[in-house]
């Protein structure tokens, strides 16, 4: 059962499928699951009655809502979800089953999966490191982050640690 009580959550458009994205997330990630799918029972501009789809579904324990509703504004940069991830066999998993099927490998650890939304795969660490007292520290890590498509946490470290 969705979590109904949630005072604030992420809302996805797509244009269409939006219980297979939700589906697709889901089986990645652990503590998710889809929990409703309600079509839209009344006629709308998106479509004729049960054409409009509305998705509830939850991702490492947290809320999201989906809708398949037609064509409107594309996914685009603005908005991604980060994923930490503790170490590099995490990294490596949640990385490789979203740009699983046509996703779409980008920079610093940023990709498109296959239905057009933008994740962020990172390092837990990686806010301490880029926060970190020490600006050499800091902009080593970011230099090295900034030349990677998918993130190497052992390289990372290996900035952050040098002199």
């Amino acid at each position: 059962m969705a979590q109904a009580q949630s005072k604030i959550y992420t809302h996805l458009w797509y244009a269409k499928d939006a219980e297979g994205a939700a589906r697709f997330y889901a089986s990645i990630f652990p503590n998710s699951r889809v929990d409703r799918v309600t079509a839209l029972l009344s006629e709308s501009p998106s479509g004729p009655p049960g054409s409009v789809k509305v998705v509830d579904f939850t991702l490492f324990g947290q809320r999201f809502q989906a809708i398949t509703a037609g064509p409107h504004d594309e996914f685009n940069d603005a908005i991604s979800i980060v994923v930490t991830c503790d170490d590099q066999a995490e990294l490596d998993r949640y990385w490789n089953a979203l740009i699983e099927g046509g996703g779409k490998p980008q920079a610093c650890g940023w990709l498109i999966d296959r239905y057009g939304l933008r994740w962020q795969i990172v390092p837990a660490m990686l806010d301490t490191w880029m926060r970190d007292d020490d600006p050499a520290r800091s902009k080593r890590v970011s230099d090295a982050f900034l030349k990677m498509v998918k993130l190497d946490i052992a390289k990372l470290e290996a900035a952050a640690r040098a002199k």
